[in-house]
């Protein structure tokens, strides 16, 4: 029963009686979307409805010095202003010139000091819709007196309020609600946050109105503004209406670092330190398609662009995703600073198994390419296929797209700047020359599996072990029935693969080798939280650093499960209507290798072509041990042992 909207009768609601609720999802109403000027009209397809509803888009180029470009649906298309001028509003005809149902429309997109679409320059751009609880963009005329209150629609008390005037030169004020309501902080510059009581009128604004005063940035008579106002905590999302999907909040440096707990994953933060204008007082903003990761040393992995600069892109050192939150190192030493975040998404379950794994076949060049997939990827595997004692390539976008690891071997992460070289392109990944650990070697034929994280299918979590039982948190959005772990800062111990149809519940196979299981691992496992019991270093020694990949089932997507093999034609049913496009089979009770196929290089009545996620081997393509069925996949007679003995225990992984 869908949620319900109580109209009279609280008892007849209980039964379905009420107006049905549509849930909101973050992936509704803001998006991070890359893309590469062309110099000509160009349609951003993001599935933001702005037309409608109404919003904020905000576009800065990566790879030159240009404005930040900010234009909103009050003030209309191809109107513009600059967080990093005191500049007020100007037109643009060549900028944005539409507002879409499903994103934003751009003309050629090159003037100076307006670029948003200029030829073969790549840009990112965040699409802010209107929606309680989340944002809101209101405009008004000043009056110059003290006290007036301006009506807002975000549902909740702002977390956040930025203000220009856009009729006028001036500076952008900003409130936050970890300042005083007699502060300001000033989004173009990085000054210290500074005693402003004309601003706010020293009154802290609610959940229908603000407040400012005599200040000219804010009211002065006859002048025109926008406000931009920001959430906090206030819930209104997901299944229950009660998730929060945007925080502003507040956190003091200990010798530079932070822990930062949200509740939720972010993927998209700013943050500014409000105590000083001195050293790390810019506007920071780094958001997960450009780069945003865990904390890895020696790696840069959040790419830096400034509210406050004209600055391109940036590699820096200093915030880190968490399963909860973020971190922040390399800062003030006692620095303070304020934060807007936004909780990564989607938050939809999906429906479909297309939607979260896309397959690519592709020969190599050994130069540099994108490959283009039919989603956003943040787990991706590689094998060469016709090339015998060629490595697997395992990377993501949590870690970083040049950290990778290899499933045939127990080798601890390695950096390589040739092979996967970057995520930040909205559908897919690019490559290096790709020969030293072989993702692009000229004439070689390979395959790539590519995963999106998305509630009930997929999760990745970083953590560091304590060496004794600690629950670390996933946002799975249920508990998984199968987790791969590898150590990442060492050369031992094994790929560690839990499964919920082993037994005892706390064992673990090895996905590097065709051994059986071993015992004692795994603690617990929730919606929540997993927990290994020991301090084993396939899962959870001291002070080393891990990634974990956790999968469910998800109906008519993914099938996480097992069967007792026959001997005989089988038939795997998985729920599926259209049948399986990837499966993982493991013995369980005796060695047996990791066999993997997929459509993408063959599933039929035929020869089915297969690797092995342990070995190194070439493919094989001159056997037949499994077919199509509709609603899974059948495993024929002729299968050997390790995949299909008579009174044998497998699992299984496949996605339809």
């Amino acid at each position: 029963m869908p949620l319900q909207e109580t109209s009279g009768n609280a008892t007849a609601d209980s039964y379905g009686g009420g107006v049905a609720t549509i849930p909101n999802y973050i992936e509704d109403v803001f998006s991070t979307y890359l893309y590469t000027g062309t110099g000509a009209a160009l349609t951003i397809t993001n599935g933001i409805d702005l037309s409608t509803k109404g919003g904020l888009v905000w576009i800065k180029s990566r790879s030159a010095a240009t404005n930040h470009n900010l234009f909103d649906t009050a003030q209309g298309a191809t109107k513009l202003t600059h967080s990093n001028t005191t500049a007020a509003t100007v037109t643009d005809a060549n900028s944005i010139t539409a507002f879409n149902t499903t994103g934003f429309t751009l003309g050629s997109g090159n003037t100076t000091g307006n670029q948003v679409n200029t030829s073969a320059a790549t840009y990112a751009s965040w699409t802010f819709r209107k929606q309680p609880k989340f944002f809101d963009v209101v405009t008004y005329t000043g009056n110059g007196t003290a006290g007036r209150t301006i009506a807002h629609s975000l549902g909740s008390v702002p977390g956040c309020m930025i203000v220009r005037p856009t009729s006028a030169v001036d500076d952008w004020f900003v409130y936050h609600r970890s300042l005083l309501n007699s502060q300001s902080l000033f989004l173009n510059l990085t000054a210290a946050a500074s005693n402003t009581p004309s601003a706010w009128n020293s009154t802290t604004p609610t959940d229908t109105v603000f407040t400012v005063g005599t200040n000219s940035a804010t009211n002065a008579n006859g002048v025109s503004y926008v406000a931009y106002l920001f959430a906090h905590d206030a819930g209104g999302f997901g299944l229950t209406g009660t998730d929060n999907v945007i925080s502003c909040g507040s956190f003091t440096c200990s010798s530079g670092a932070a822990t930062v707990s949200l509740g939720y994953e972010p993927q998209w933060l700013m943050i500014k330190r409000t105590d000083s204008s001195a050293s790390y007082a810019q506007w920071y903003m780094v958001d997960t398609m450009r780069g945003f990761g865990v904390f890895t040393s020696g790696v840069n992995n959040d790419k830096d662009l400034y509210a406050n600069l004209t600055n391109a892109e940036a590699d820096d050192n200093i915030l880190g995703i968490t399963s909860t939150g973020f971190a922040a190192a390399n800062l003030a030493t006692s620095g303070t600073y304020i934060y807007i975040a936004i909780r990564r998404g989607p938050m939809k379950v999906p429906t479909s198994g297309t939607s979260v794994l896309d397959m690519q076949t592709y020969t190599g060049t050994q130069a540099a390419r994108t490959i283009t997939t039919a989603n956003t990827v943040d787990l991706s595997f590689t094998k060469s296929r016709d090339t015998a004692g060629t490595r697997w390539n395992w990377t993501d976008r949590l870690r970083g797209a040049t950290r990778t690891l290899d499933s045939s071997l127990t080798a601890a992460e390695a950096s390589d700047t040739t092979g996967y070289t970057s995520f930040a392109v909205q559908k897919g990944y690019t490559l290096g020359t790709g020969d030293t650990y072989d993702v692009n070697t000229s004439g070689r034929t390979y395959v790539s599996w590519n995963f999106t994280r998305t509630p009930g299918f997929f999760d990745e979590v970083c953590y560091t072990g304590t060496g004794t039982s600690t629950a670390f948190n996933h946002n799975l959005g249920v508990a998984p029935e199968m987790i791969i772990t590898k150590i990442r800062n060492s050369a031992f111990p094994n790929w560690g693969v839990w499964h919920n149809a082993l037994s005892p519940s706390s064992a673990m196979l090895f996905l590097n080798t065709t051994g059986t299981q071993g015992n004692g691992y795994v603690d617990t496992v929730t919606s929540t939280t997993f927990s290994f019991a020991t301090a084993n270093g396939v899962v959870n020694s001291s002070g080393n650093t891990y990634v974990a990949y956790l999968f469910a089932t998800c109906a008519g997507v993914s099938k996480v499960g097992s069967y007792t093999g026959t001997g005989t034609t089988l038939q795997v049913n998985c729920g599926f209507t259209g049948g399986a496009r990837f499966v993982l089979i493991k013995r369980t009770d005796s060695t047996g290798d990791w066999y993997v196929w997929d459509s993408a290089r063959g599933i039929v009545s035929g020869n089915d072509p297969y690797l092995l996620l342990n070995s190194t081997a070439a493919e094989v393509t001159n056997t037949d041990y499994i077919d199509t069925y509709s609603a899974g996949f059948e495993i024929s007679s002729t299968a050997p042992a390790a995949i299909n003995a008579s009174s044998g225990t497998f699992i299984f992984l496949a996605i339809a």
